[in-house]
């Protein structure tokens, strides 16, 4: 008897990963993890001011197109809100408080208060894709979403009331880069593939480097981790709406250059690509382990010698991070599996599946649609960082 009879019906095929969003995923958590190694460098070298301020432009932003891209389909039914609980909302709870503590213990500050209210380094991520993935509904629902979408961006810039509960900053902030991918369709990401922009990319990205060399000793690096208002940052409340134009038009102009750079095939990385929520969610321990044991206070590493071997060294750690051993050892904290926790409808896997929907979507496949570590980014010493 064949399989098709015996279970009843045919079965349905899966569809291949599609490796694109796998290496961009990889490559996108290197320059996270980069960026993060750059930070106790930074005031030293005007060169790695520059590319931590290019990379700062550009690396969030691609994160949460690319996490709106693929929640184009939650629709709020119990089995996608039972994946939100378990996948980010849990993970938070469990890497909050475990950051909080080694703060306590190795950076030595027993004042360091343990509360999810105020994200803390690198956990600011999950709640905002919660309350994004929670929203999506009603974006979807409007003809125009881009338009309140920057509207209230440009408000949250100009607003030093809104506190930082839940980093409210950041979600307002950053939403019009989630709403965007909310827009985008299969065939917009197959123009980045288009020979123009993958021949002027370099030059972009030169230009780019160039211009952050000019505004290090300008430029208040702040403005890249959205997390203050213009007024919090010295400037007039006008500078808000103005700043956030101004990065939103440098981080998709970035944005475009470097998703076009991404490999379409399978590379030595690819498999990688899969594990990015550990890498991401596990290195700050590392760079934070690192500050804390004074790793960085030896003169040589603020030299070029220096700033390189710490470059290389934090990507082949995130990349190690990433690795299926690692994996296993981490799994029931950042995927843990909570079916005892929620109703039959949340754990039936087809409940919130339609024919068609983003989740069918080959290249959501696997733990990639629902994997929030693509989506993330900080940064040191504390919450700004994205």
């Amino acid at each position: 008897m064949s399989e098709n009879s015996s279970a009843g019906r045919p079965r349905e095929s899966v569809p291949a990963r599609e490796a694109f969003f796998d290496n961009a995923k990889f490559l996108a958590i290197v320059l996270v993890a980069v960026g993060h190694s750059w930070e106790p460098l930074q005031n030293g070298s005007r060169t790695v001011d520059a590319a931590y301020m290019a990379v700062y432009t550009f690396h969030m932003p691609a994160f949460i197109i690319v996490s709106g891209y693929f929640s184009r389909g939650f629709d709020a039914r119990p089995g996608r809100l039972g994946r939100l609980v378990s996948g980010v909302a849990v993970p938070y709870v469990v890497f909050e408080t475990g950051y909080a503590l080694f703060e306590r213990w190795a950076g030595d500050d027993p004042s360091n208060p343990v509360t999810l209210l105020d994200p803390w380094f690198l956990t600011w991520f999950l709640p905002a894709l919660f309350v994004w993935r929670l929203t999506t509904p009603l974006w979807r629902t409007l003809r125009a979403p881009m338009v309140p979408a920057l509207a209230l961006a440009a408000l949250a810039s100009m607003s030093p009331e809104l506190g930082d509960d839940l980093d409210l900053q950041r979600v307002l902030q950053f939403l019009p880069f989630f709403v965007l991918g909310l827009l985008l369709r299969p065939e917009h990401l197959a123009r980045l593939r288009g020979r123009r922009l993958r021949t002027a990319a370099p030059a972009v990205f030169a230009a780019a480097l160039l211009v952050a060399y000019w505004a290090a000793p300008r430029m208040n690096y702040e403005w890249f981790y959205h997390d203050n208002s213009a007024q919090e940052l010295g400037a007039p409340w006008w500078a808000g709406p103005a700043m956030t134009a101004g990065l939103l038009v440098c981080s998709l102009t970035l944005t475009a250059c470097f998703l076009a750079w991404v490999p379409r095939r399978r590379t030595w990385f690819t498999g990688l690509g899969t594990g990015t929520m550990y890498g991401y969610l596990l290195h700050g321990f590392l760079v934070k382990g690192a500050l804390y044991a004074g790793w960085y206070d030896h003169p040589w590493v603020h030299g070029p010698l220096g700033e390189v071997t710490v470059t290389l060294a934090a990507a082949v750690a995130v990349a190690l991070l990433c690795t299926p051993p690692v994996r296993r050892v981490f799994r029931a904290v950042v995927e843990p599996k909570l079916t005892w926790a929620f109703s039959r409808a949340a754990r039936t896997p087809a409940a919130g599946r339609t024919a068609g929907s983003a989740t069918d979507d080959p290249a959501s496949r696997g733990s990639t649609a629902d994997d929030p570590a693509f989506h993330h980014g900080s940064g040191l010493p504390r919450v700004h960082h994205g």
